[in-house]
């Protein structure tokens, strides 16, 4: 054995590499890829473990909760490498991340491992030399505390899951899924649209004024704010239904505003008050998680998911801190980094005579790392990066950057300046006593808006910042130079975006920063939650999944009782709590207390009416379902039958609508807070038109009939019960689906059967004999002439096209694919692995991005406009790493039957640990 040898051990192998620069030449840096064992799901634990206190959960609930792990099927290689390893070291140190979720996959690397040799956890939270180094210096033992905490999260979340989930399974719609934190964020989401559905807009007008004491240059613009001793009413004077809040502001209608505006221009304006106060302004706090996703979704246009990428990506490679933290606390170090540099580029004066510390109190605040800034005790500026980082990396170490040395900067100083300005109006008697008012801030000293300034998420909130007034004293006449009316309209509550949302989660102390981004990932995954431009705006699935949830498992989505386990999972981190009596307590319940627990819940549900959880009546006799096949609106009050009062207007129509209800698909475009009844009534008005009977075809005598179905309108024969056969013999009815310029309301029997009559054949080829037919295809219209096909440009050719014009299209060399190779929608550059260039294209199902040799698809949230280069390099890395996609499925469950039980780990496994 190598003598002096030292293994390490960390999650990724961009930090392993970047880290083993740092190292010296006898340590060795490994990467175990994240977690290396996990509790496995029932179908995938063998089969005399399936039949044992395991089997339902992976967890015995019986025995304190004891997990049952398995080495995840694709780390088994990487497990057997570190043992390799692991054999000619003489010290092991485990470097993952200072975090509970780094914590755990340290004591796992441990119980997996067995080392024999010396074990020390180290920890940093910046990848730099000196960090490093110093980290590699001062290490600590594995704090069983922490790995307690993120067990009781794992265990809790597989509870939840798998008691919860089925009972959606059951009630909704197959595959949903329940979880601690997503099933209260889609609620979170789904309550705001609750309030724009209820809102009522309600119109109001003001007036606007342009004004001077007689220079043009001294112009400024007042707003009429009181009429007659009243305060005009603006949008926040009104309630959600549309009435004023009481009865202090008078609500204008366009004829009175306009009245006024008119008489404005001729009345006499005078300064009846002037009045100027200091104005200061604080810089923000460094980066937290959390707020620095809100400013990369606000200024960059960055995701959640994508934040954290890059975020993560310029921590392994050393720019930034580690970016998974509550708190806003600077090192010494760091602050003088940031005030030396703030000093340097925008001056002495900028900086305050002493540092400034942020001491947030976070509710439910993890372990405290630092802020997130630029790593070093010297920082780079972006311009020393910038030949080093490229696209979204480099944009969002500047935020960072800016963010970091603005913190350590001196205030903003100035004067904000208001004026009250009265008039008369004489247009008719009595005269009108109106008032006008208008304010300006003027900044005398920037300090830190020099270097940054926050963004903000009401886009409609406007200040007065650096708009001047003139010097004006109290009885100074003005002339009115422009006077106008405007209309408004009240605004509904703003949906939630990922960056308003990731707030309201955090005020209300619900998850963690560092599970924000793939939470708000797997509502949208889930089809709770779908983008609207950066809206977030749910589904009608949301909707039943959410009141299934409010009226059964009320306790598991109430915002105070998710907030408090978060409170008890620190409690566990911190050693105050236990983790097996705290998990007995949430799932048989507490009988101190008399609080139920999980299995209480699910076994006293009693009937769940799943019609009524799936229905959502929007009004005037109209109902939103959620079916197994997509949400649609039903008619339960009948056609003749008038909603208000139940009244049968038209006797026939009722009768006939009443045994058949009206019913219309509710196509993705529209937002829940759209379906209006009007909207609802439009669509089963043009849904009336589904299953129309548009004749006989002569040749069969069947009807044909023109259908709205769930992938577009499309037209079938319907092929009587004593034709259709059985078995092998059964008749198949053709179907053919309108072409994208046909109407379902318009379509007619004679285009109906041309359809249907499809595939055409178009003749033959005079030198080889081979028919030539007309097809259309999952992916177009094409021709096919053997085993020859030939796309189509235009769904009509399929009519149209002639002998003579197939020939000439087979007569052209034939094109790889449908068409000729598309342009390449971006170039990204040179890959680091491969040497050739990467360019991403739009492939037969969907986006991708290639290097000529290998081919990786885009995720869900990557914009094939806006990649960055180094997002394509390392879609391709993870390809590269995944290998060639396998053929068959591996029968799992055959070589665990043989594999040895993995047990949880036990208090004597924990002081082992910490012996080490």
């Amino acid at each position: 054995m190598a003598s002096g040898r030292k293994l390490v051990i960390v999650e990724s192998p961009a930090k392993a590499k970047t880290i083993a620069g740092y190292l010296g030449s006898d340590w060795d840096v490994e990467a175990s890829v994240g977690h290396i064992r996990d509790i496995p799901t029932p179908s995938e634990m063998p089969a005399e473990v399936k039949k044992g206190p395991f089997g339902k959960f992976g967890v015995n609930i019986d025995d304190d909760f004891d997990p049952y792990y398995v080495v995840d099927a694709d780390k088994k290689k990487k497990v057997r490498e570190l043992k390799a390893l692991l054999k000619n070291a003489d010290e092991l140190y485990l470097a993952t991340d200072e975090d509970r979720e780094g914590e755990a996959i340290a004591w796992h690397l441990y119980e997996t491992l067995q080392p024999k040799v010396p074990v020390k956890r180290m920890v940093f939270h910046e990848i730099t030399r000196e960090a490093i180094q110093r980290a590699a210096n001062q290490t600590r033992d594995i704090n069983t505390s922490l790995v307690d905490a993120q067990e009781t999260r794992r265990i809790l979340d597989r509870l939840y899951g798998y008691e919860v989930s089925p009972v959606l399974w059951r009630k909704v719609k197959a595959g949903l899924s329940a979880g601690r934190v997503q099933s209260v964020a889609t609620r979170l989401v789904v309550e705001r649209e609750r309030e724009r559905m209820a809102f009522v807009r309600a119109s109001y007008w003001d007036v606007d004024a342009d004004v001077t004491p007689g220079a043009q240059e001294d112009l400024f613009t007042a707003r009429l704010t009181g009429v007659d001793g009243k305060r005009v009413a603006t949008g926040r004077d009104f309630a959600d239904d549309g009435t004023l809040k009481g009865d202090k502001a008078v609500q204008l209608d366009e004829e009175r505003a306009t009245g006024i505006a008119e008489a404005l221009r001729s009345a006499e304006v005078t300064v009846a008050e002037v009045s100027e106060k200091p104005y200061t302004r604080r810089p923000s706090a460094p980066f937290t998680t959390s707020t620095l996703q809100q400013e990369a979704s606000r200024k960059l246009r960055l995701n959640s998911r994508n934040a954290m990428r890059v975020a993560q990506r310029l921590y392994e490679n050393g720019y930034i801190t580690y970016m998974r933290t509550d708190s806003t606390t600077l090192s010494d170090a760091a602050t003088s980094a940031a005030r030396q540099q703030a000093r340097e580029l925008y001056g002495g004066d900028s900086v305050p005579d002493a540092p400034r510390r942020y001491e947030r109190k976070v509710k439910n605040a993890q372990e405290a790392h630092e802020a997130i800034r630029p790593a070093g005790d010297r920082f780079r500026t972006p311009k020393q990066v910038s030949g080093e980082l490229r696209g979204d990396e480099y944009r969002l170490y500047e935020l960072i950057w800016m963010r970091t040395v603005a913190s350590q900067m001196a205030d903003a100083r100035g004067s904000t300046a208001s004026v009250r300005l009265a008039a008369t109006l004489r247009d008719g008697a009595p005269a009108r006593e109106v008032e006008l008012s208008a304010s300006g801030t003027v900044i005398t000293f920037r300090g830190f808006l020099a270097a940054y300034e926050e963004g903000r998420d009401d886009t409609r909130a406007r200040d007065d910042d650096e708009r001047r007034l003139p010097k004006l004293g109290a009885g100074r006449r003005l002339e009115v130079r422009r006077s106008e009316a405007n209309g408004h309209e009240t605004s509904p509550p703003a949906r939630y975006t990922e960056a308003t949302l990731v707030k309201a989660m955090e005020e209300r102390g619900i998850g963690r920063p560092s599970t924000y981004a793939s939470t708000i990932g797997t509502i949208q995954d889930r089809g709770y939650v779908s983008n609207r431009g950066s809206a977030l705006v749910p589904s009608w699935l949301a909707f039943a999944v959410t009141r299934l949830m409010e009226e059964h498992f009320g306790r598991l989505v109430d915002y105070d009782f998710t907030a408090s386990m978060e409170e008890d999972l620190d409690a566990i981190a911190r050693g105050d709590e236990q983790r097996a009596a705290w998990l007995r307590r949430f799932y048989f319940g507490d009988e101190a207390s008399s609080a139920d627990g999980l299995r209480d819940l699910v076994e006293d549900l009693g009937d769940i009416d799943a019609r009524a959880i799936s229905t959502i009546d929007i009004g005037d006799g109209i109902v939103v379902r959620v079916g197994r096949y997509g949400p649609y609106v039903e008619e339960v009050v009948p056609a003749g039958v008038d909603a208000s009062t139940g009244e049968v207007t038209d006797a026939a129509a009722a009768d006939s609508a009443a045994a058949q209800p009206r019913r219309a698909t509710i196509t993705d475009e529209i937002a829940p807070d759209e379906m209006t009844p009007a909207i609802a009534r439009e669509l089963l008005d043009r849904a009336a038109d589904d299953g129309r009977v548009l004749g006989q075809d002569p040749r069969t005598g069947r009807d044909i009939v023109a259908k709205s179905g769930r992938y577009g309108p499309y037209v079938t024969e319907v092929v009587p019960e004593e034709e259709q056969g059985k078995g092998k013999n059964k008749v198949k009815p053709r179907t053919a689906s309108l072409f994208k310029d046909m109407d379902l309301g318009t379509i007619e029997l004679d285009t109906a059967l041309r359809l249907l009559s499809l595939p055409r054949v178009v003749g033959s080829d005079p030198e080889s004999g081979d028919e030539i037919t007309a097809q259309n295809g999952r992916y177009g219209p094409y021709l096919k002439k053997g085993s020859d096909s030939r796309s189509l440009t235009s769904e009509q050719q399929l009519f149209d096209i002639t002998l003579e014009e197939a020939l000439a299209i087979y007569a052209q060399p034939k094109q790889r694919g449908r068409a000729a190779a598309k342009p390449p929608l971006a170039e990204l550059g040179t890959d680091p692995v491969s040497g050739k260039p990467v360019v991403v294209k739009d492939g037969r199902f969907g986006p991708y991005v290639t290097d000529g040799e290998t081919n990786a698809t885009l995720r869900k949230d990557d914009d094939p406009e806006q990649l960055s280069p180094e997002r394509g390099y390392e879609l391709l890395a993870e390809k590269r790493a995944k290998g060639p996609a396998k053929k068959t499925a591996r029968k799992r469950t055959t070589k665990k039957t043989t594999a040895k039980r993995t047990t949880a780990k036990k208090t004597t496994a924990k002081k082992a640990a910490k012996k080490a």
